[in-house]
């Protein structure tokens, strides 16, 4: 019983190291400003084109910057979903055989 929790416990652990490896993005104004992360949920990168830079003002930047940003904290959502229903699926499988079934 225990070594499938510990499986449970490892192949977690597997997942969380696989999503630092998916980037997700999000992206606002055709490109303008887009935001990098990972699949968990870490910025990994923010870039604001030169010309747009030139033609916003702050509250402008601050607003759209928010909005891609949970743009791309959206798809890292949706990413880890899936890989954890994924995973579950497989672990449910595993200790199936803990209760005789």
């Amino acid at each position: 019983m225990f070594d499938k929790l510990f499986a449970a416990q490892q192949k977690a652990e597997e997942i969380k190291k696989r999503l630092d490896t998916i980037s997700v993005y999000g992206e606002v104004e055709n490109g303008a400003i887009k935001i990098t992360a990972t699949a968990n949920k870490n910025i990994t990168g923010v870039s604001i084109s030169e010309e747009f830079l030139k033609n916003a003002d702050k509250e402008e930047i601050e607003e759209l910057l928010q909005t891609a940003i949970n743009k791309a904290l959206a798809s890292a959502e949706e990413v880890s979903a899936t890989e954890m229903q994924a995973s579950a699926k497989d672990m449910l499988g595993g200790l199936g055989g803990m209760f005789g079934q």
